[in-house]
């Protein structure tokens, strides 16, 4: 069998790969019985030449792969006949804008697995989720210091790698701001990671909401901490999960008292919104920085009315009048909701993908034959929809 790495051909470039040069020496002594190449690229964030000392293959041509390993969608063009492609599809949620590379890969008679879908009894098994939240959370703390003035952090996509954003944390002085973290997946968790170099203290949900402090202070919740049943019955996970209608947010308990929102958590439709624009405008919302790691534009976090990008990750939300406005007035939400956070660490985010593809998923791929978990994936192969599938159909025709 034979593996190509496929160069990304996405705009704007993504500069991530599936396995780094290192990884592929290990993937060569793992699994000798597959012969790997990677496609040569001039955006990618190993050189060609860094591959070729790593005693890897560099070709222009993929087509006499069996497998192509790519990030983003491949575009319409670029896709061949017959083979079999992992990539992050961005198809499963029917959006609108993929509808037709859905449309294609079953004309030409593609099997798709998609990295999003690949799951080990209900848990996925890899994504870029810690480096959008160690990215985002930097980005938070970078936009705290461009709206107070206090300190200014070189943005995430001009450091060389994590150590050099590292670096970067000394600069930071939080004075007594109080930090909310949110989520407990690999978004939060990433987050965290960044909070703890900060050296900043962790309190109690009861003392983040009672008392005032002289250092910054950080609380971290989950969505049992921010909901409550209406009819004020016990709050259980299950029903919530089932009936969330039932719910209502009591994120205000927190808001109330803090400066700076790290949001990582995971929203599921029909979960009742963290804040409304009507609760932004009460005088008791005291946020006045907001990094939206997910990202759901006119969703849960009101103050995150479209994306912004790499290049300007900030924009002021003004609670008044509902509209964009200048970031750092005293009234004004500065957010931070840049939507491919992982691309500003191309290298560390696509080591710790890599890392996850050799431990997790390459062994299933090439040593359990017709493993379940890269079935399950699987969207669609022999120029149709496979079961688990079907319902794209509609949406496909």
């Amino acid at each position: 069998m034979k593996i190509g790495l496929i160069k990304e051909c996405k705009f704007p470039v993504d500069k991530r790969v599936v396995m780094t040069p290192y990884q592929c020496e290990l993937f060569k002594q793992k699994f000798p019985q597959i012969e790997l190449v990677v496609q040569s690229s001039e955006y990618r964030c190993f050189t060609d030449e860094e591959y070729m000392l790593s005693g890897i293959d560099i070709v222009n041509d993929v087509s006499d792969c069996d497998i192509l390993f790519g990030v983003k969608e491949v575009p319409l063009e670029l896709l061949l006949y017959g083979k079999t492609y992992f990539f992050f599809s961005h198809t499963i949620k029917m959006q609108p804008y993929n509808r037709n590379l859905l449309a294609c890969m079953l004309d030409l008679n593609v099997r798709m697995i998609d990295y999003e879908v690949l799951k080990n009894n209900g848990r996925r098994l890899l994504g870029f989720g810690r480096y959008a939240g160690v990215v985002g959370c930097y980005n938070g703390i970078l936009t705290y210091g461009k709206r107070t003035h206090h300190f200014n952090l070189k943005p995430a996509y001009l450091c060389n790698d994590r150590k050099e954003l590292e670096s970067e944390l000394n600069k930071v002085n939080l004075g007594n701001s109080k930090i909310i973290v949110t989520g407990n997946g690999r978004v939060g968790k990433g987050a965290l990671e960044i909070i703890k170099l900060l050296g900043i203290k962790e309190v109690s949900k009861a003392d983040f909401k009672n008392y005032e402090y002289d250092i910054p202070v950080y609380v971290h919740i989950d969505f049992s901490d921010y909901n409550a049943r209406i009819d004020g019955s016990t709050f259980l996970s299950n029903d919530f999960f089932s009936n969330p209608k039932l719910f209502r947010s009591t994120f205000m308990d927190y808001a109330s008292c803090a400066d700076i929102l790290i949001a990582g958590h995971y929203y599921a439709q029909g979960s009742p919104y963290l804040f409304t624009r009507e609760d932004v405008k009460s005088p008791l919302f005291n946020i006045r920085t907001v990094a939206d790691i997910s990202c759901d534009i006119n969703g849960p976090i009101a103050s995150t009315i479209r994306s912004s990008t790499i290049q300007n990750p900030i924009y002021g939300y003004n609670p008044e009048t509902e509209t964009e406005d200048e970031f750092d007035k005293d009234s004004v939400i500065s957010v931070m909701a840049v939507d491919n956070l992982p691309c500003e660490l191309p290298k560390d985010s696509s080591e710790d993908f890599g890392s996850q593809m050799l431990n997790e998923i390459f062994p299933l791929l090439f040593d359990c034959k017709d493993s379940d978990v890269i079935k399950d994936a699987t969207i669609c192969e022999n120029g149709d929809l496979t079961s688990n599938f079907e319902y794209l159909r509609d949406f496909l025709e």
